[in-house]
């Protein structure tokens, strides 16, 4: 058995190598098949800000730092992928000559603290109340929780966080209109109850608009649990509802939730986007925003690489985790 089990790791290991490789190669060619380039961009800048012509030892100097087109593109890959093993992303063409993994270093937490947050919270909330609505299919729990949970799922995300910016920020002045902090306590005592004051509207529409989600895919795999044959020879063999609730029928309805769980926080990374533009929260979803307003190419670049790379950390982990728990999974991938 143990041999299977790491028979089928290492097959997934190549897997998700190779698509590692193939969403680098492909994050090098779609810019380079885009009109312009990032060095061109950047000496149009330098020339509109002086109003005067850049030397060619200046632009021959951005070039060797954004990639000179002229030179041919298995040349720009090799370089590329060293730069990537290096873990170096270039430089910010609208922030020059700010390096792009300083920027993304310093969005990062900002969103693993917003998203990551929220999307556990989401899980743990609408896991447990679809337990408890999954249990006892038709009965008033479930017959309140699974219109309420359809409802707020077919709600437009951007819809609940204009609605709860207007009334909540703006009218009642309860939580401030965006940021992550405010700029005048920062670094001070009071910096971290800012934090908190201004995490607090974000994350509440996030989980909000998310829970319903989980809600209602634990609630069905309760229904489809509680009717199982283990389930009905634990209640014959007069075991208290508790246990029978959480050892025999969650704890199996629960592996699907395992893996979407994973991929979720695989997906945090990408699924910021929306929420940091609203409420203009200082994370790697802003940072994308700008960088593509402003075409920043070797910008989007960063975080289009860091976006996909964690996604597929996260798939690879939500596999191994999965196959640890379910020998099924081992004999299907056979």
């Amino acid at each position: 058995m143990r041999q299977g089990r790491w028979r089928f790791l290492t097959r997934r290991v190549g897997f998700y190598l190779a698509t590692a490789w193939s969403a680098i190669t492909l994050n090098f060619l779609i810019p380079r098949l885009m009109p312009g380039d990032p060095a061109s961009v950047i000496v149009r800048q330098l020339q509109r800000q002086s109003g005067e012509s850049v030397s060619p030892e200046t632009v021959a100097a951005i070039q060797k730092l954004f990639g000179d087109p002229r030179a041919g593109l298995l040349q720009q890959y090799g370089d590329y992928l060293v730069s990537i093993a290096r873990l170096d992303f270039g430089l910010s063409v609208s922030r020059f000559p700010t390096p792009v993994g300083e920027l993304l270093g310093a969005g990062l937490p900002w969103t693993l603290l917003l998203v990551g947050t929220t999307t556990v919270i989401a899980f743990l909330l609408g896991t447990g109340l679809g337990i408890a609505a999954g249990w006892k299919p038709g009965g008033r729990l479930d017959g309140f929780l699974s219109p309420m949970s359809t409802f707020l799922s077919a709600l437009p995300y951007f819809w609940v966080a204009l609605i709860a910016l207007y009334v909540f920020g703006l009218v009642l002045g309860w939580f401030p209109l965006g940021g992550g902090f405010d700029p005048d306590l920062y670094g001070g005592p009071g910096f971290l109850g800012s934090v908190l004051e201004y995490l607090v509207m974000p994350a509440a529409t996030i989980v909000f608009s998310a829970f319903g989600g989980w809600l209602l895919g634990m609630r069905n795999m309760m229904v489809t649990a509680v009717s199982e044959d283990y389930v009905l020879l634990g209640r014959a063999k007069g075991l208290s509802s508790g246990r029978v609730m959480f050892r025999y029928a969650a704890r199996n309805a629960l592996l699907p939730s395992v893996t979407g769980f994973a991929m979720a926080i695989g997906g945090v990374l990408g699924g910021a986007l929306l929420t940091e533009i609203v409420f203009s929260y200082p994370g790697i979803g802003y940072l994308l925003y700008d960088a593509v307003s402003k075409r920043d190419y070797p910008l989007m670049q960063g975080v289009f690489l860091l976006t996909t790379l964690t996604v597929l950390l996260a798939n690879f982990v939500a596999d191994s985790v999965y196959v640890m728990i379910d020998p099924r999974t081992r004999e299907a991938g056979r």
